[in-house]
């Protein structure tokens, strides 16, 4: 990256990340209200020392190299949520789920339908009978048939019925632990961003850090040889160097494992990626709203509603087993060599059959007794994921403010920290502070460039967990450029299909 860079003005919430330039590190941060408190700051300018030789830029992230080969053009936020979202296995996973639950619907229709078998057999007998005084008599037969009958259900006490609605009710459930689940991508999507972000621009101030802590071993090293400080003072750089890069190896294997999760969360590695951005258009303006938003779109909410009502339809379902049903069978057939050979015969019947459930040993008692405590647990679980949800919105409107306010003295710490650090040097030029007072303020100085970057980092992460607590974290919402799955079309593809057993195409 070249020593010059222009300051550019971005939107609130933007991560603004450290450049190099020139022997030291530039750095340069966005408060809420769009404000660059380090641009033009007077110990900006490039002092005669070595030691002191860096200058601030101010530049966003909007094109942060990793150590990966890749095309030229940025990647966005909102690209890599799309391609979350098209690739994550685990959302093709939930939508493959939500397909195999629709076609509970036609199973629980297929009670309304008639049943039709067909029969056939062929054999052949050979009889041998004989009387005293009478000559023996054999006889050889090839009975055969055909046969169709066919089971019409005319009343089964609601079961069918029960059934059907319990289907459709499950298929409600599913298409809503798909959204849960999509909603769940899509936030690891951006915490994975943000945290590869974060940890490029952490190691680019490691190393940086390490450039600075050379040079002033450097220049220790000098002055220890013409008298103007002691042994002491070359083993505190000498030390306070092995530290650094101690942690620029550490911050190595921390940016090397988020990658890795990045390809596992969005699909394909990091390249370059641009500014991380907060989705501010949907956070409410104050909490009661967001429970209320939370309390009413969640959709874990919603499935386990729905799941609470299934719960109850399984009941009625099985209580139906105690009642009488009422069915039709009809049976038409042909055979041949039925009595002597040669015969033929032809026969039909119709039947209505009532069946009257009068004892099956307590194996229906017991499953209806289990369904019932099905429907006690499902409640429990309702309740549950409604605290849940109160608790997740709760917490990070916490996070969310507690980033904010991070920021903005995380600002107030590192415009400091660098006043104090220009100050230490000039003192220490002549005389009056120690080699060690300078590497001090150099570490307080890093510290407080790292705290702003995580706040940064927190604040946007922050955001999107609290828009995924209240139900809102959609591809629609959030405007990604992706087609979005249709959870009907499958399902109104086979609700209505009573033969054949591939799938949709596509599917």
């Amino acid at each position: 990256m070249s020593g010059a860079c222009s300051v550019t003005p971005a939107p609130p919430g933007w991560l603004i990340v450290i450049v190099r330039g020139g022997a030291g590190t530039g750095t340069g941060f966005v408060s809420e209200n769009n404000r660059f408190p380090h641009a033009g700051h007077p110990y900006g300018r490039r002092p005669a020392s070595r030691l002191t030789g860096w200058w601030l830029a101010v530049l966003l992230l909007s094109a942060v190299p990793l150590s990966v080969p890749g095309p030229a053009k940025a990647e966005t936020i909102d690209g890599a949520l799309a391609r979350a979202y098209q690739n994550s296995p685990v959302i093709n996973a939930s939508r493959a789920g939500l397909r195999a639950t629709n076609e509970n619907v036609p199973r629980a229709l297929s009670g309304y339908r008639p049943r039709l078998e067909a029969t056939a057999d062929i054999g052949s007998t050979w009889t041998e009978s004989s009387l005293p005084g009478l000559p023996t008599n054999r006889t050889t037969r090839d009975p055969r048939g055909i046969g169709l009958e066919v089971t019409q259900n005319i009343f089964d006490s609601g079961r069918t019925s029960n059934s059907v609605r319990q289907a459709e009710t499950q298929v409600l459930a599913a298409r809503l632990r798909l959204e849960s689940t999509v909603q769940q991508t899509l936030f690891r999507g951006a915490e994975i961003y943000m945290n590869v972000l974060r940890d490029t621009a952490i190691l680019n101030l490691q190393r940086n850090n390490v450039e600075v802590l050379d040079e002033q071993l450097r220049q220790s090293q000098d002055r220890f040889e013409v008298g103007e400080v002691t042994r002491t003072d070359v083993a505190q750089a000498e030390s306070r160097l092995a530290s650094a890069r101690s942690q620029v190896s550490l911050a190595e294997a921390n940016l090397r494992a988020n990658i890795g999760r990045y390809r596992q969360i969005i699909g394909e590695e990091p390249r370059e990626l641009g500014p991380g951005r907060a989705p501010d258009a949907l956070v409410p303006g104050d909490l009661d709203s967001a429970l209320s938003i939370g309390l009413s779109e969640n959709p874990g909410i919603s499935a386990s509603r729905f799941a609470l009502d299934a719960a109850q339809l399984q009941v009625r379902v099985l209580e139906s087993e105690f009642m009488p049903r009422v069915g039709v069978r009809g049976s038409v057939s042909h055979r041949y060599d039925g009595q002597r050979r040669g015969d033929r015969s032809t026969s039909a019947s119709v039947v209505a059959q009532l069946t009257v459930p009068l004892y099956q040993g307590g194996e229906t008692s017991a499953r209806v007794r289990q369904a019932k405590e099905s429907v006690s647990e499902a409640r429990f679980e309702l309740e549950q994921a409604r605290e849940e949800v109160r608790s997740s919105v709760i917490t990070s409107w916490g996070a969310l403010e507690a980033a904010r306010a991070q920021i903005m003295a995380a600002e107030i710490q590192v415009d400091a920290a660098e006043t104090a650090l220009t100050g230490v040097r000039e003192e220490a030029r002549v005389g009056q502070r120690t080699t060690l007072d300078v590497l001090n303020a150099q570490q307080e100085l890093l510290n407080a460039r790292v705290n702003l970057i995580t706040a940064q980092r927190d604040r946007i992460v922050g955001a999107y967990a609290l828009v995924q607590a209240m139900g809102r974290l959609t591809p629609g919402q959030l405007g990604l450029p992706v087609a979005e799955y249709d959870s009907a079309e499958h399902y109104e593809q086979v609700r209505g299909r009573i033969w054949g057993t591939s799938t949709p195409s596509g599917d």
